[in-house]
């Protein structure tokens, strides 16, 4: 992609980020979760043959609307992203033979979302943001929104479930094992399930540390 689009994309989204994270504070999501999922779509878009022209734009831009996961709007976050992201593309005159791609693979790459991605492009831009729950920023992205929705750390009576049914609404530690343990699986290309694997492997080793300690 052009450089100069490129530097475009970083100051303007950094200052539009910048203004969403103090109006709806979600540490988890700020520009520096916006600028490693763009280095990982990037490399995934390299090794499995995809159109650059959409992945950059789409990672770059799949967070541009922030809505707080307690807010019952929050299954249109990725929607609302993908709408604000093309009228941002077209201010930039950046070529509308993209747009489609990018729409879609924004609207697809959110959890909450339930949208099937149907295009290479999609998939990566998909894989990237889930491979950002995993490994070591994984976990510090889990904790801090803890921190926002003051949920404990774990259970004191049993910090893995064993009888218990497992609740990630109130154990930050429960939500390793209802949803990010479960991610590597979820991936669509061979190159992020590899890496998918590695930092779940990470998050097992984490846990195995915790128990110790406590």
């Amino acid at each position: 992609m052009d450089a100069v689009i490129v530097n475009q994309f970083e100051k303007q989204i950094a200052k539009r980020m910048k203004y969403e994270c103090e109006m709806h504070p979600d540490p988890a999501h700020d520009f520096s979760h916006v600028q490693r999922v763009v280095k990982s779509a990037q490399d995934l878009a390299l090794k499995e043959g995809a159109d650059l022209n959409v992945v950059i734009p789409a990672a770059y831009l799949h967070d541009v609307v922030i809505i707080s996961k307690s807010d019952p709007r929050r299954t249109q976050a990725s929607q609302l992203s993908a709408d604000e992201a093309i009228q941002f593309l077209r201010s930039l005159n950046y070529p509308e033979k993209y747009f489609k791609g990018i729409h879609h693979a924004i609207t697809a790459h959110s959890f909450s979302a339930g949208i099937q991605a149907e295009t290479l492009e999609a998939k990566i831009v998909q894989d990237a943001d889930r491979l950002d729950g995993l490994g070591a920023v994984g976990i510090a992205r889990c904790f801090a929104l803890s921190g926002v929705f003051k949920t404990k750390f774990y259970n004191d009576e049993q910090m893995i479930s064993v009888t218990r049914p497992l609740n990630d609404k109130e154990y930050t530690l429960d939500h390793f094992f209802v949803k990010l343990l479960k991610v590597p699986e979820m991936l669509h290309t061979k190159s992020a399930r590899a890496e998918g694997q590695r930092r779940a492997e990470y998050l097992k080793g984490f846990v195995a540390q915790l128990q110790t300690e406590v």
